[in-house]
Formats: C-alpha cells, sequence, structure tokens
C-alpha cells in the first residue's frame, strides 16, 4: 500500500534555531512519539526503534534513518527510513522532503512523505494510516515547540546570569521536559472512528444512501 501525507506548521522561532535542530537526528528524535535512537552507524546514518502502547499492548519496530540530501543553504532536507516489525508481519518505507522558509521571525515548515507500507498494518488501509499519522504529527510538533521554547528559555537565563546571579534566582523559571511517550489514548479514538466510518459507507452504499 502506498500513502502520500504533508504537514505545514509553523514554528515561532528563527529559521536558523528550527533548521539546526531538525537537521540534526540525535537532537530530534527525542520529540518524535515513543522513538529513540539506538545506534550512530555514521554522520548521515543511525539505527533506532519506536516503541507503541495501546493499553496493555506493547509493540516494538526496528528502523534505519538516511540523510539524503542537507541544503543548509535553501533550508532543504531529504530523508530516508525503513522500519520492520519486531515479530517480522510487515514493514514501511518512507522518503520525506521537507523545506523551511522564515516571515516574520517565526519559521514554516513544510513537508511531505512518501510511504510504502507491507504486511499486516497495510490492511487497515490509507484513510486509518493517514488519520494515526496526522495525530502522532501533532504530537510531534507540540514535542518540537516545547524544546525550542526550553532551549531559548535557558540561552536567555545564562545570559542573565552573566550580568547578575541575583536577577537569575528571581527570573529564572525552570521549563517542563519535554514527553515524547507514544499516546495512543487519542488514536483509539481514530480506530473506532475508522471503523464506524468503514459501517457507516456500508449501509450507505447498502440503502442507496438513504438512511
Amino acid at each position: 500500500m502506498n500513502t502520500k501525507i504533508t504537514k505545514d506548521f509553523e514554528i515561532a522561532q528563527p529559521i536558523d534555531i528550527v533548521w539546526k535542530s531538525l537537521a540534526n537526528p540525535e537532537e530530534i528524535v527525542g520529540c518524535v512519539p515513543g522513538a529513540s535512537i539506538t545506534e550512530k552507524i555514521d554522520d548521515k546514518n543511525y539505527k533506532g526503534q519506536v516503541v507503541t502502547k495501546f493499553g496493555p499492548i506493547k509493540a516494538a519496530y526496528a528502523g534505519d534513518i538516511g540523510i539524503i540530501e542537507l541544503d543548509e543553504a535553501n533550508h532543504k532536507m531529504v530523508l530516508k527510513g525503513r522500519g520492520l516489525d519486531s515479530k517480522g508481519k510487515g514493514s514501511a518505507d518512507m522518503i520525506m522532503n521537507g523545506t523551511l522558509t522564515e516571515e516574520g521571525g517565526k519559521t514554516q515548515v513544510n513537508f511531505s512523505m512518501d510511504i510504502t507500507i507491507v504486511g499486516k498494518l497495510a490492511q487497515f488501509g490509507s484513510r486509518l494510516i493517514n488519520d494515526v499519522s496526522d495525530q502522532l504529527l501533532n504530537q510531534f510538533i507540540k514535542n518540537f515547540s516545547d524544546q525550542l521554547e526550553a532551549e531559548t528559555a535557558g540561552d536567555a537565563a545564562k545570559s542573565v546570569e552573566t550580568h547578575s546571579k541575583e536577577a537569575v534566582a528571581e527570573k529564572k523559571v525552570t521549563p517542563p521536559p519535554v514527553d515524547n511517550s507514544f499516546d495512543g489514548t487519542s488514536l483509539i479514538g481514530t480506530v473506532i472512528k475508522s471503523i464506524f466510518g468503514g459501517i457507516l459507507d456500508f449501509f450507505k452504499g447498502l440503502f442507496g444512501g438513504k438512511k
């Protein structure tokens, strides 16, 4: 099964700060729900895993990530990824193209992912895959924004500290840690919605669209 996912979002940070983080897999992986890097092969290739949990059900996926292109001058990147179910029941391949632009001190992030899914996961269909992916991406965007805000707050605190330690004691606020745990709760709702949506589509077709 092949599907394409596109996503546009805004980060309230200058483009150089956003690019520096997005172009560093070891830094950005902490924002991807349930993901971690297990091995750095070289500067462009990494091994990692994604752990998902729906209540008592837990699944792990091993994966490879490769950097095909990093064009810092034009703020464009191309990444490839491959994930394999630890039980050997399916796999997914991805090519991601991303572009960053800046306007008014804020960064617009635009990217698209071409995904090929083989095995058990493919039977859920592109609609469910896209819905789930959208929720995961929204969680990633929130984590990423929180991480950049925390880093900015930390840099500001260090700057103040060089001028006045007393001011730091009064003004310094410790930012909350970024939580990259996989939020399966909201995805359960998506699965239920998809199942009932399929049932409704069936009955609409059966009765010619009449209630």
